[in-house]
Formats: C-alpha cells, sequence, structure tokens
C-alpha cells in the first residue's frame, strides 16, 4: 500500500475585503495600523497592505465579476472578523481612539476577555467588523 504524499503546511497570504472605496478604506488601515501600501500590486481595482505576517487587501466591486462573484454580491451581515495583534494593552488603548477619531465606530471599549487577551471590537468606516487584539502574558 503506497501512502500519499503529505502536503507542505500552508500559510495565509491575504485576506481581502471587498469595499466601495478601496483607496480611502486601506488610508484608514494604513494611517491606523501603520501598514505600508504593497504598490507594485496596486491595480485600479485592488489595494494591498503589507501587515508584517501576511496582507490585507481591499477590493473594488469590480472584482465580484472578475471572481465570478455576481450572485453573492448582495450578502449582508457581519461575514469576517479581522483581528489585528499590536504589541501591548497600552497599544489598544492608544490605536482604540485613534481608530475611531478616523472614521471608525466603537462597539466595545477595549478589555479583557476570558481567554485572557486585551481587546477593543470596532467598525471600520465601511463597517466591516475589526478588533485590535493583545495577548495578555
Amino acid at each position: 500500500m503506497t501512502s500519499s504524499p503529505t502536503p507542505d503546511k500552508a500559510t495565509l497570504s491575504y485576506v481581502n475585503v471587498f469595499a466601495r472605496d478601496i483607496v480611502a478604506l486601506s488610508q484608514f488601515y494604513m494611517d491606523v495600523f501603520g501598514f505600508a501600501e504593497i504598490e507594485k500590486i496596486r491595480s485600479p481595482i485592488f489595494r494591498g497592505l503589507d501587515t508584517g505576517r501576511s496582507s490585507l487587501g481591499f477590493n473594488a466591486q469590480d472584482a465580484y465579476g472578475l471572481l465570478k462573484l455576481e450572485e453573492f454580491s448582495e450578502v449582508s451581515g457581519i461575514k469576517f472578523l479581522l483581528n489585528i495583534d499590536v504589541a501591548s494593552a497600552a497599544e489598544v488603548d492608544l490605536l482604540t481612539p485613534k481608530a475611531v477619531s478616523l472614521g471608525a465606530k466603537l462597539v466595545k471599549p477595549p478589555y479583557k476577555t476570558y481567554y485572557n487577551w486585551y481587546q477593543a471590537v470596532l467598525l471600520d468606516p465601511e463597517g466591516n467588523v475589526f478588533r485590535i487584539n493583545h495577548m495578555l502574558e
């Protein structure tokens, strides 16, 4: 009996967000977190940001057609949650009001979770949910 080969470990390369305004929304995440744009992949319907471990992409509505997702373009409700880790609880406290001042809506102010993280829950300017996290020791 022959065994099948084991695939290499998979990694997350990108999380892409469909956005009404890819320029404004990508700029929001650059302004709050200091992410740099990956200019070599910029297009009229896409912006990508280097987050350090993976990348965060923003697709214009035209991408629904390119990806043959037109029938799903009117999905409503929260369908994903971005989690952005920072170096300290103090940074969570610093970045939360910064995000709000740049157009985010605070859903839940910074708090300690039952799983020993310190985090805040917000909505970005287009209503996508994200958390600013720090794992406590």
